[in-house]
């Protein structure tokens, strides 16, 4: 089965906590705090492996959740860092967060690796804690939480050229004599389910990897058919080869065909009329063929060369694959994404970008107060609450963030419940 889009869970690992220790050794009083570092937790790290063809092992394991770091130890040791997660992806592979629709990474080339989800640092001992006024603190950090998050996966094939065109035009006859691949080929619509890839070599020692994506109608970009499913495979290539049946025996105008498919891929992505297209008029074998195709260059406005041929009889695929090879080399890349072009002009750009609310409060039905929010959340997880210690110290960093002042405004009066995730406290003013 060709899979190409998963939605998968990803999260870092968390980082060791920090313990609390002190020095207790023979003629040393007072040895002070000795209390380590956690280590720091595992990033998931994608990394392209050119063996892989599809997102397939994704269906079956969709959780993906990295190894913490080691807890500190006494005598000041460092807990270890845990080893990192690499997860192998097939080259073409572009990474997209399900919530913002960020793209995080687009690897495309053997060995690339990029950080999904990073894992938490460790939390500190209770030897950085140490201070004149404070020499022997009962304080150590708990590790600090892996970052975690959905990812929307979705592979494109790395083809230099698209094969393009309405079912059965004979895309897969022309894939299969001009390389090694072997499609399925049936005189049935949509015979083509997946894409097939194929390397093909010209005569005079050229190659490119060349693409037969199944067949689009009307609609595709839209979801009709099997085209929007593969449509993002033509993203990539440089060229569009536009196969077209010239014999017209199924009743259909080749050039309100070359319309229609023209149309679609305007579209899905109105960067793919960019692309150099060339135009296959199959089936020139046929009877009423040659007909049809002096009709079609009449009507043709667009500037775009004919390559009449037969995939039957082998009919004009020499002078075809020579000019693909040709149109090659003087097409460079058309990069996926807007921020990769790179036009020689460097320009700073500043934007307004409101600051990060460290915290939200909301009171629910039972009068309970309900603070929440990502940097409160994570100091939270971070105290260990079994220390008065860090107790108190929590306590500061919430009356320093302003979070007591923000009840009080609410509110919130002696006694009242605040929740914070699962734990609930009582307020004192």
């Amino acid at each position: 089965m060709f899979v190409d889009q998963v939605k998968i869970y990803v999260k870092g690992g968390d980082g060791g906590n920090g313990m609390v220790a002190y020095r207790r050794e023979k003629y040393v009083p007072d040895g002070g705090p000795a209390g380590g570092d956690g280590g720091k937790g595992a990033n998931v790290i994608f990394e392209v492996d050119e063996g892989l063809r599809t997102l397939m092992d994704f269906r079956y394991q969709r959780h993906f959740k990295a190894d913490r770091g080691e807890h500190g130890m006494s005598k000041n040791m460092h807990g270890r860092n845990a080893e990192e997660m690499v997860v192998r992806v097939p080259p073409g592979t572009v990474v997209m967060d399900d919530d913002t629709k960020q793209v995080l990474a687009d690897l495309t080339e053997h060995g690339q690796r990029a950080i999904i989800a990073r894992g938490g640092r460790g939390g500190r001992g209770n030897t950085r804690f140490a201070t004149p006024a404070n020499p022997a603190p009962e304080i150590a950090e708990n590790g600090e939480p892996g970052q975690e998050r959905y990812i929307v996966m979705e592979l494109k094939l790395l083809a230099d050229v698209g094969l393009v065109g309405f079912p059965s035009v004979g895309k897969s006859t022309l894939l299969s004599i001009v390389s090694a691949a072997k499609p399925k080929i049936a005189d049935y619509h949509f015979t083509t389910l997946a894409p097939n890839l194929g390397m093909v070599e010209t005569q005079d020692g050229r190659s490119f990897v060349l693409a037969d994506l199944p067949g689009l109608i009307e609609g595709a970009h839209e979801g009709i058919g099997l085209g929007h499913q593969f449509l993002r495979h033509i993203e990539r290539t440089r060229v569009i080869v536009h196969v077209i049946d010239m014999s017209g025996l199924e009743g259909r105008d080749p050039y309100e065909d070359y319309l229609t498919i023209n149309e679609e891929l305007k579209q899905y992505n109105l960067r793919l009329t960019e692309r150099p297209q060339i135009i296959v008029a199959n089936k020139m074998d046929m009877p009423d063929s040659e007909e049809n195709l002096i009709a079609f260059k009449e009507k043709l406005e667009d500037d775009y060369p004919v390559f009449p041929i037969s995939a039957a009889t082998r009919q004009g695929i020499r002078d075809l694959l020579f000019n693909i090879a040709d149109t090659l080399e003087t097409t460079s890349e058309f990069p996926l994404h807007e921020e990769e072009e790179d036009l020689g002009v460097h320009r700073v750009v500043y934007t307004l970008e409101e600051e990060e609310t460290p915290f939200i409060i909301t009171r629910d039905s039972a009068g309970i107060f309900d603070v929440t929010g990502e940097k409160i959340e994570k100091l939270f997880k971070m105290t260990d609450f079994s220390r008065e210690e860090s107790i108190r110290r929590f306590a500061r960093q919430l009356r320093t963030m302003g979070v007591d002042e923000a009840l009080r405004k609410r509110g919130a009066k002696d006694g009242d419940t605040v929740r914070l995730l699962d734990y609930e406290f009582d307020f004192v003013d």
